[in-house]
């Protein structure tokens, strides 16, 4: 090759790098938040080619046009299934403060689920424990057993509750199962075999695929719901896989038990799941019942699902309402924190109004560039007044949220960009101070072994410690 002809490819190509830069910046700021464009105009500025690659991969939070067109049909048979499920055939939750009648308002907008009253539920940190009793839930099923997780492995864990599904389904109980393609990769084909034959029907959450029936590789399905026979229900942020899902990594979660009329929601986000996967509407009557007409208990609660097949609005929307509504007290605790600027604003507003607000994070996630784009953040949050905890003993792996002495939030959703835009997530949201107590129990658990941030002493780390902390801040918004 001559000068000239090398000369006129350097040229070409850096042409070709600035049409990429250019088209981006006309491109990548529509129908997107301020802090998603910049986060993608930084990598495109600083590597075109791979931003183009990895845009046109994971740049839009879509799903294919036959995924749309089974989202569409979604309301009708959510409909199906909720039947006569509504707020004044069930009683509702006319009692409730204005401030919550109005969270019940959002959360019903946006997920189509009403505010149901005569609820029970009980709150399980132990995680072994969690494991053994939605096995035994399932070992006492008589009508059906619908599992959705979204990691479940053919381990010690995960082999409790397929070999109660198996056991069930013996038994002639139906039994139906969801495992997110993604997130059981590794375990999903094993899990196949092993159920072949044995009655139980497995369905895999988008599966792979690049041509015709073209799947996104990060919309995936996070959600952790157990329904049997749709009189109790298991939700919360617990996968299925054994204690220590990576070396020396112990987790620590918390699940809600659920028996009374919000077992029905749960029931109604897996019915509209197992449409989405399989085109198959199995809402009927009898995996609706109704009780005898008591009360399992006085706990008002809903359920809220959320993510792309949900396109009203997203759990952060919940998150950032119900902090700006408290009054004394608010405690979130997440594995992942990468915040929104609304969520980030709600906080501090919520210190500045008188409010404690304190934040649980595990002291180091299972991600370097998670690590540090939520460590970016400790430095604004301490110097506007909330209190910072590094739990320390183990991974921290929960995810809920209290508001004064009233409101108890746990599901599966991280505080962080994919949970709010890109996952399909659960929330149960309880209006009930007793609820809130037990989470309060758990919280203090936390204190005990957490590490409270100190703003000085966190100022002194090192000055590559910070630049990566700021670098990583930068693209959060595409974490």
């Amino acid at each position: 090759m001559t000068d000239f002809d090398g000369s006129i490819w350097r040229i070409a190509v850096s042409l070709i790098n600035w049409i990429i830069i250019f088209g981006a910046l006309i491109y990548i700021p529509f129908r997107r938040s301020p802090a998603a464009a910049q986060g993608w105009m930084i990598l495109f500025f600083f590597l075109p080619w791979a931003a183009l690659l990895i845009y046109l991969a994971l740049g839009h939070a879509e799903h294919p046009r036959w995924r749309k067109r089974r989202i569409r049909q979604l309301p009708g048979v959510l409909g199906r299934a909720l039947g006569d499920l509504s707020l004044d055939q069930r009683g509702g939750c006319e009692n409730l403060a204005p401030r919550h009648r109005m969270a019940s308002n959002l959360i019903r907008n946006i997920g189509r689920l009403p505010c149901l009253a005569g609820n029970s539920i009980e709150l399980d940190a132990d995680y072994n424990r969690v494991v053994d009793r939605i096995a035994a839930d399932i070992d006492r099923a008589t009508h059906h057993a619908h599992v959705m997780f979204y990691i479940l492995q053919n381990d010690e864990a995960g082999n409790k509750v397929l070999s109660a599904l198996e056991r069930a389904a013996r038994r002639g109980v139906k039994c139906r199962l969801l495992i997110d393609a993604m997130g059981s990769r590794g375990h999903r084909s094993a899990i196949a075999r092993r159920l072949q034959g044995t009655g139980v029907e497995m369905n895999i959450i988008l599966p792979l695929s690049f041509w015709n029936r073209a799947t996104r590789a990060d919309l995936r399905n996070h959600r952790k719901i157990v329904v049997v026979d749709g009189l109790i229900g298991w939700v919360g942020s617990q996968n299925m896989h054994r204690i220590e899902y990576e070396p020396k990594s112990f987790y620590r979660e918390v699940m809600a038990r659920v028996t009374g009329p919000v077992v029905l929601e749960l029931q109604a986000v897996f019915i509209g799941d197992w449409y989405l996967e399989s085109e198959e509407d199995i809402g009927s009557p009898e995996l609706m019942p109704h009780g005898d007409g008591a009360p399992a208990g006085t706990a008002m609660a809903q359920v809220l699902p959320t993510g792309p097949d949900y396109p009203e609005g997203g759990v952060d929307v919940l998150f950032t309402d119900l902090i700006h509504t408290a009054r004394e007290k608010v405690v979130l605790a997440t594995p992942y924190f990468i915040p929104n600027e609304p969520l980030l604003q709600a906080m501090r507003t919520a210190v500045s109004k008188g409010v404690s607000v304190t934040l649980f994070v595990t002291s180091t996630t299972n991600s370097f560039l998670i690590d540090h784009a939520q460590q970016s953040y400790y430095d604004e949050l301490m110097s506007s007044g909330v209190e910072v905890m590094l739990y320390r003993e183990r991974f921290l792996h929960a995810k809920h949220l209290s508001i004064d002495d009233d409101i108890a939030i746990v599901g599966s959703a991280n505080m962080d960009r994919r949970s709010f835009e890109l996952n399909s997530e659960v929330t149960l949201v309880v209006y009930d101070k007793a609820l809130v107590e037990q989470l309060r129990r758990i919280e203090r658990d936390y204190c005990g072994k957490s590490h409270r941030l100190d703003p000085e002493r966190w100022e002194q780390r090192g000055f590559f410690v910070k630049l990566s902390e700021n670098v990583m801040r930068l693209i959060s918004p595409l974490l």
